[in-house]
């Protein structure tokens, strides 16, 4: 929520300011930039959350609410875990560097916190695992 109303509010102040005023912000860009990045990435386990994800309807539309269930458990356990698993672990040793040398933007007079938008991806991994798992332990609707 709060990245959307900044991404919103930040690419407004920044056509104001370049169409009305003939001048801009490098850092309000960036921070526009950040916020979207932001926004997307969190999106995901939000959209997990509230069964926003695409199922093949042909197939799910025939299936009783017990064997989606377990076909969901299946699509955890082989797809889900492995794959925000791998996020995790393969972009750690990035993310740990980017907190080491407090990246910022490549932008020159950019925004700085770039490691800050790079967390978000691995948190992001782990709440799609957690939100996986929640499903997965949710009783199936009767």
């Amino acid at each position: 929520m709060a990245a959307g109303g900044t991404l919103v509010l930040m690419v407004l102040l920044n056509v104001v300011l370049r169409y009305g005023f003939g001048t801009g912000s490098i850092k309000m860009q960036d921070l526009a930039a950040y916020a979207f990045a932001v926004l997307l990435i969190l999106a995901v386990p939000l959209c997990h959350a509230r069964a926003g994800h695409v199922r093949v309807e042909v197939l799910s539309e025939r299936l009783s609410r017990r064997t989606m269930h377990l076909a969901d458990a299946l699509a955890w356990a082989l797809f889900l875990v492995p794959v925000f698993g791998l996020i995790v672990w393969a972009g750690w040793g990035e993310i740990v560097f980017s907190w080491q040398i407090g990246e910022g933007s490549t932008t020159p007079g950019g925004l700085g916190g770039m490691y800050l938008v790079k967390t978000a991806m691995p948190l992001a991994a782990v709440l799609m695992i957690i939100q996986g798992l929640a499903a997965v332990l949710r009783e199936p609707e009767a």
